[in-house]
């Protein structure tokens, strides 16, 4: 069954609303707030402007929605005067200061070791971020982070975003590898030794220092720098996917001249930069004022978006925290059963199932003459009745079809397709509970769809053990086996969402999220697996199990990803499991269990325990990080935070 909920967190907002329209922001920021929620736009970097508004004229006829610049238009920063900047605040709108141009602050060193040049670095910062606040309320402005000493930096930039205005973003520029390897291509005296002491060196340390300095703050993004020496290995790629990027800087020196001498990136570069893409990360083409191919790189970068983004209904889940449903103790509406009847894939293979199992149970020769007795269990407004009515004409096979749904709403509309579409059919409709159905006859085959984004996480254990008595000794269920699947991730993002919610017990709820910037620290296992039907003497669905996961790289474990596989029939299989992902269903999204932000060393062993527990009333998870080298906090313990009830309250 899809997951969707009535109360979500957006993102941008980072508050739990309902998912009626969000009232927009006051009109002044609308026009900034479009340019920069758009998906991937492509920024022009040049410094040494001083002229802004012909500046934001060039980019804009050479297809650039944006400009990036230094706000001191002296570049003197080590010349303190009052008038720093050589514009006034009319050349443009206040809706174009802040939806047309980042900041770029001057690379002063706050940290520096000398209090003196500390002192006037400090100065010069506050001075430029002071003339941005004026002239932005709801912008941007970009800093270059230089070295694992930010102590300084962060305390200036913690204390300018601490409410909502004035400033917007801090965008932090990191060189995606060491930028002191670039120096050795030049240098005579560079040793062995000292390239590959520079190599250990990992500017993902800086930003993850200063990361927890300003306690993942939501206003604080990353801007992640490429360089044209020092190409990123595929793993160090995936781990920044799991960052909040802003946007990617990419030098124009990048740019290779193809035969007909129009301006390309190699095919290494577009898969690397096409990572970024597909996580939402703008771009941002750093070059020189005097370069005449701006429009060829815009060009360029646009048609690469084009191919890399994936754009569809349900982008506008992305990161978006929601509750689980609770199908068994509450009615669906039918907004939601909408949302489940769009994904084409699902019922395909359902359809693919019970046509199979028909023409195994009936043969050519008892076609006309033996009839299939098939009980679904939730019919909601009737799709899986469709899919079984369609095997069976395909399989030129007889059916009987049961149909036992417990809402009494969705019972409306299957009984008017009853008379309307199914009046020539052997369909008979039920408004009850399945564990409580005393049906006239018993069934061949029960059909179901009571799977959540975890496997069990909507209680298909319970429901089809209580159903277990409508099924014939020779019975079988469709689906007959479940696997829920977990790996460690990160995910600055989510992790900064749930730090916003209100709640106590926001870190002892599971979540359902279309996840994309999230970086897998290791691959999912097979956590808890169920079999229907289950005909053991003794039926105990709690589970307990501790799996071992390894860190590839220098990492910060945010939580849990939560994922399931389900047999249907044979080898007809559904999976969210991101190995093993259906192709084009889109029904599930993942679940994701928070813990508190924990960096892992590259190579280091976590052990994760997870209980599925039940007892009279409801069912829930506890997890927990174990023997890492210390237990980390024990999670949801009792079902504090989230639970699935067994009943209707």
């Amino acid at each position: 069954m899809t997951t969707a909920c009535s109360f979500v967190v957006f993102p941008k907002q980072n508050v739990l609303v309902s998912l009626s329209p969000v009232t927009a922001f006051l009109d002044t920021f609308k026009e900034a707030e479009q340019i920069f929620k758009m998906v991937n736009y492509v920024c022009l970097l040049q410094e040494g402007i001083s002229n802004i508004p012909k500046f934001v004229e060039k980019a804009t006829h050479n297809k650039y929605a944006v400009v990036a610049t230094s706000i001191n238009a002296n570049m003197l920063p080590f010349e303190p005067h009052e008038s720093d900047p050589t514009y006034p605040a009319t050349v443009l709108s206040a809706a174009e200061w802040n939806s047309k141009v980042i900041f770029t602050l001057s690379d002063v060193n706050v940290d520096s070791p000398n209090a003196k040049l500390r002192a006037h670095a400090k100065e010069v910062l506050l001075r430029e971020v002071t003339w941005a606040e004026h002239l932005q309320n709801s912008g941007n402005v970009m800093m270059r982070l230089r070295s694992p000493q930010n102590e300084n930096l962060a305390a200036i930039v913690r204390a300018k975003t601490k409410d909502l205005f004035p400033l917007g973003n801090w965008l932090i520029r990191v060189p995606i590898t060491n930028p002191e390897l670039d120096t050795f291509e030049h240098r005579k005296d560079a040793t062995e030794e000292d390239i590959a002491k520079a190599e250990t060196i990992d500017p993902w340390s800086w930003w993850n220092k200063l990361r927890f300095a300003v306690d993942h703050n939501p206003k604080v993004k990353v801007v992640i720098e490429l360089n044209d020496s020092d190409r990123p290995c595929k793993e160090t790629v995936r781990r920044w996917l799991g960052e909040p990027i802003e946007a990617i800087i990419i030098p124009s020196s990048l740019f290779v001249r193809n035969r007909s001498n129009y301006a390309v990136l190699k095919k290494e570069w577009q898969v690397i930069i096409g990572h970024f893409i597909t996580v939402r990360a703008n771009i941002i083409i750093s070059t020189n004022p005097n370069d005449n191919a701006l429009n060829q790189y815009a060009d360029y970068l646009n048609k690469l978006i084009s191919l890399k983004t994936d754009i569809h209904e349900i982008n506008s889940y992305e990161h978006v925290l929601e509750i689980p449903l609770q199908p068994l103790s509450d009615n669906l509406d039918t907004y939601t059963y909408e949302i489940f009847e769009t994904d084409p894939v699902k019922y395909k293979l359902y359809q693919n199932a019970v046509q199979a199992a028909l023409l195994d149970r009936v043969s050519d020769n008892e076609a006309k003459n033996k009839l299939t007795v098939i009980m679904l269990l939730g019919g909601g407004r009737g799709p899986l009745a469709r899919a079984v009515f369609n095997a069976a004409e395909l399989a030129q096979r007889q059916v009987r079809l049961y149909i036992i749904e417990k809402n009494p709403n969705a019972i409306r509309t299957l009984s008017y397709m009853v008379k309307t579409l199914w009046a020539n059919k052997d369909v008979h409709i039920f408004s009850k509970d399945m564990r409580e159905f005393d049906p006239p006859e018993l069934a061949d085959i029960m059909v179901s769809e009571l799977l959540g984004s975890f496997g069990d996480n909507e209680l298909s254990p319970e429901c089809l053990d209580g159903a277990l008595k409508l099924l014939k000794p020779d019975g079988i269920s469709i689906p007959y086996k479940s696997t829920s699947y977990i790996n460690p991730l990160m995910s600055s993002i989510l992790y900064q969402n749930i730090c916003a919610l209100p709640s106590p017990t926001a870190f002892d709820c599971g979540y359902v999220v279309l996840m994309k910037n999230i970086y897998h620290i290791d691959e999912p296992q097979a956590l808890f697996e169920f079999t229907h039907p289950n005909r053991d003497e003794k039926i105990d669905n709690t589970r307990c199990k501790v799996l071992k996961f390894t860190a590839k790289k220098n990492c910060v474990m945010h939580g849990i990803g939560g994922y399931f596989d389900t047999h249907l029939y044979k080898d007809i299989c559904l999976s969210i499991n991101p190995l093993t992902h259906t192709p084009g269903m889109f029904s599930w999204f993942p679940m994701f269990f928070p813990t508190r932000a924990r960096t892992l060393k590259e190579g280091q062993s976590i052990s994760i325990k997870y209980w599925r527990c039940v007892d009279a009333t409801k069912v829930w998870y506890e997890w927990q990080v174990v023997n890492s080298p210390e237990d980390w906090e024990h999670q949801n313990i009792c079902g504090i935070g989230y639970n699935m009830r067994l009943w209707p309250e």
